[in-house]
């Protein structure tokens, strides 16, 4: 499941978008936190080959089934999912 786009909301809350059409808002620092500190949290990037959320220039890396099962576990409460019509 490759993550397609992101918006980074706040913090460590991201807004995802997989290729499934899925969108997920979730708060990334349980994940992420001890890897990437919140004034780097703007090095983010889409890997758009594997579908990779990448921090740091490539140092740190998501791997797209990982993020997808995360987001599904830690949905922020505000926000269901949605399937986008495509």
């Amino acid at each position: 499941m490759k993550l397609k786009h992101f918006t980074r909301q706040d913090a460590y809350r991201f807004k995802l978008i997989f290729e499934n059409g899925e969108v997920k808002e979730a708060d990334l620092k349980e994940l992420i936190g001890n890897y990437v500190a919140l004034e780097s949290l703007n090095t983010a990037h889409l890997d758009t080959n594997w579908g990779c959320l990448e921090f740091k220039g490539g140092m740190v890396d998501i791997e797209p089934k990982t993020l997808y099962e995360y987001a599904n576990r830690h949905e922020a409460s505000t926000t269901n999912a949605i399937r986008c019509a495509t």
